[in-house]
């Protein structure tokens, strides 16, 4: 890995942010505003249907962006991961393969593909290192969606060794933040748990159920330290392995829950649904490379968990369910 890459990105240029509208892009178009830029481009999925490889081309041969930042995505959590492992898988693959060949035919400058976590099989050593990505079979509950994100970072690597793209991909661990999915039961665990604690301090209720047994441990990074660690690779980074954005610790779900109802006030006592499965115990990764390049996640989990609920209250007649 290179440590003495430079690139600057002008302020002025174009940079399109594939999934501007999700808590991930949205996280990136602000950052990116807040550093001056003014040319930032994005699509809603009713105006552009990135599956649609024709649509795609159309709109990267008529907006010419110069950069391009792939924060689009099929998203669900465990329950919906399981349910329906053909639509993460197809629709996924779709997206990604037509927007990172439409970089390519485009001849865009630079590219940052996002994948996830998931991509590392269950049997990785932890922390999970990027020399641990296809060593092993993935999680089965959502192999979908990490068979579709694997295949990104190969699409990456192969366009680098073929025609020399500068593109690049990472590996997000755990995210929660502003806009977050917060369905019950599709949703990810952390904005599940959410609104399940806010709607059970609504009710008066006396217990909470934790499905699973709330012992699994999880990395979880604040979705503006991602969009944060995006601006940095983009112009730190250079290299067709992946490259993981972690936390650097992870906490038990049993103790997400306890901070959680601390924060919205649920006073009542807790109870597991055993019936409900638990995921891999572990996924903490292991950061070290984009650490050794100088960037550090600014937000600690306290501090984000009320930074989410404050959202949260205030956007209650809007926020995904």
């Amino acid at each position: 890995m290179r440590t003495d890459f430079r690139h600057e990105i002008p302020t002025d240029a174009k940079v399109f942010i594939a999934g501007h509208r999700g808590m991930v892009g949205s996280a990136i178009w602000r950052r990116f505003e807040a550093e001056g830029y003014h040319n930032l481009v994005g699509r809603r999925s009713s105006d552009l249907d990135l599956r649609d490889r024709d649509a795609t081309f159309d709109f990267f041969a008529q907006q010419k962006p110069d950069y391009l930042i792939d924060a689009a995505a099929k998203v669900g959590g465990i329950y919906g991961n399981d349910a329906a492992p053909a639509d993460f898988l197809s629709d996924n693959l779709r997206m990604q393969v037509n927007l990172l060949d439409a970089a390519k035919e485009f001849g865009l400058t630079r590219a940052l593909f996002l994948g996830s976590s998931c991509i590392y099989p269950t049997t990785a050593p932890l922390p999970i290192s990027e020399d641990s990505f296809m060593t092993g079979p993935v999680e089965q509950t959502n192999f979908g969606y990490a068979i579709a994100k694997a295949t990104g970072v190969f699409q990456v690597q192969a366009l680098r060794q073929q025609y020399g793209c500068s593109f690049i991909s990472a590996m997000p661990c755990n995210l929660y933040g502003f806009g977050d999915n917060f369905t019950i039961p599709g949703g990810h665990a952390f904005p599940m748990l959410m609104r399940r604690l806010h709607e059970a301090v609504q009710a008066g209720d006396d217990d909470f159920l934790i499905y699973g047994t709330g012992t699994t441990l999880r990395e979880y990074l604040h979705a503006d330290d991602v969009a944060d660690a995006s601006l940095f690779l983009l112009r730190r980074y250079d290299d067709g392995a992946p490259i993981n954005i972690g936390a650097g610790s992870e906490i038990e779900i049993n103790k997400l829950v306890a901070m959680m109802a601390d924060v919205i006030g649920f006073e009542g006592s807790f109870s597991h649904d055993l019936s409900k499965p638990d995921g891999v115990k572990s996924k903490i990764m292991d950061s070290g490379r984009i650490r050794s390049l100088g960037w550090e996640p600014k937000i600690g989990l306290s501090d984000g968990i009320r930074l989410v609920y404050d959202w949260f209250l205030a956007n209650q007649d809007s926020y995904r369910r």
